[in-house]
């Protein structure tokens, strides 16, 4: 969508396939017991600037789309901080000497590690693991695992045995070194697929383009001056395509296409990282001490209230980012696990009206080093991928996504 409304403002006419029958892919609003959910928490930071460009352009309002919250981390009855009103990075330092659950040697362990990646420009010269680099600047178990895992784990998705830190230092500039705005978290009031990908859908076909749900892309073949798209609703010849599919559909697409067997095979190289969601709908009254707010050593990483989120009083949603012991539990038991978690952590004695577990087992590529990723323009000058699994400086982010998209979108204008 992202790539559709560039080209769409440039005056191209773009069509849109969507297989699923709402859009937004794994950003997307789903329905359950006549109440809109998201398939995830689709948090934001304030360093997301082409994702919040975009919103606006298509007609958002980031304030009133948005909670916005300073940054802050809270593992309940275990760890918080929170950033004061200070220029950064003066307000993540003062939050980290000032954080609550640790000793202070830790704290100012941690204040050195921010002041070491700041001399470094936030950059490697060698690529490791998260681990690895914690070690290296004596960063000791507790501060590790009350600290730095849960933000790694919620910017990649990946454990910190397997975290690409040099993708990691990319995200901790970009939010904790430039603006003091740019850390801010961004909780939305509304599911995802209104807030963006519908809003998207109308500003392309305001400007001529089409957007065709329901309509799965079965074929790509390239034809002279351009390439040729057989979907469910019949075949249609393009100037150009870009493949926003996900990566196992995009590698099915691409390997029988002469020249883009190498590409495909590098997106079936890719490993993949879960992430659950677990919806539980309680009394209106029930709510947490905090918009969201996290839990140390449970199955349940982060609990968002949506009551105080987007008005859905009673609606709590827990997060479960990257692999783990709860893959191997059924939606059931998981369900009864976040329950007792929500009753021995806040004294939640009653019941939940109903849960919903969303399961997204291949919600994003593992994030390693090194990880060669593949890029937007493809051997063939007339087909680009867009898609947060492609070349780019973030990990599998709404933002990564975006910028993706929006590469795809320059390319093909400079082509034509």
């Amino acid at each position: 969508m992202a790539a559709a409304v560039a080209l769409a403002e440039r005056g191209i006419p773009v069509t849109v396939f969507e297989s699923a029958r709402q859009l937004g892919g794994r950003a997307r609003g789903v329905m359950h017991n006549d109440m809109q959910l998201d398939n995830g928490q689709h948090l934001l930071l304030g360093c997301y600037r082409q994702t919040l460009r975009l919103i606006e352009q298509v007609g958002g309002n980031i304030e009133q789309d948005f909670l916005r919250l300073p940054l802050q981390l809270d593992l309940h009855g275990e760890f918080s901080f929170r950033a004061p009103r200070l220029p950064a990075p003066l307000h993540l330092l003062a939050a980290l000497l000032n954080a609550q659950g640790l000793p202070f040697g830790a704290r100012l362990a941690a204040v050195r590690f921010m002041l070491a990646l700041r001399r470094m420009s936030f950059r490697l010269t060698k690529d490791m693991t998260v681990a690895d680099l914690l070690a290296q600047h004596g960063q000791h178990a507790e501060l590790t695992q009350k600290l730095w895992e849960p933000l790694c784990i919620a910017a990649l998705n990946t454990p910190i045995q397997k975290a690409s830190a040099r993708v990691l230092l990319n995200v901790l500039r970009d939010a904790l070194n430039q603006s003091r705005g740019d850390s801010d978290m961004l909780l939305p009031r509304m599911n995802f697929t209104a807030l963006l990908p519908q809003r998207a859908a109308d500003y392309v076909e305001r400007r001529g383009g089409k957007v065709c749900t329901s309509c799965g892309v079965e074929a790509l073949r390239p034809v002279e001056n351009g390439i040729e798209l057989a979907s469910t609703q019949g075949t249609k010849r393009f100037s150009h395509a870009i493949c926003a599919a996900p990566p196992t559909v995009a590698a099915k697409l691409l390997h029988p296409i002469a020249g883009l067997e190498d590409t495909a095979a590098q997106i079936n190289g890719l490993e993949h990282q879960p992430i659950y969601t677990v919806y539980l709908r309680y009394p209106a009254h029930i709510t947490l001490p905090h918009p969201m707010i996290g839990l140390h050593r449970r199955f349940s990483q982060w609990l968002f209230d949506k009551g105080q989120i987007a008005g859905q009083h009673g609606l709590l949603a827990a997060v479960i980012s990257a692999e783990g012991l709860h893959q191997e539990l059924p939606h059931e038991q998981l369900a009864q696990k976040v329950i007792a978690e929500l009753r021995e952590e806040f004294g939640i004695t009653e019941s939940p009206e109903w849960f919903k577990v969303i399961a997204e087992k291949r919600a994003t590529f593992c994030c390693a080093p090194n990880l060669q990723r593949p890029m937007q323009q493809t051997a063939l000058p007339r087909l680009l991928l867009a898609g947060d699994y492609t070349a780019g400086d973030y990990p599998a982010t709404l933002e990564g996504a975006v910028a993706s998209g929006l590469r795809c979108a320059g390319l093909i204008s400079g082509q034509r």
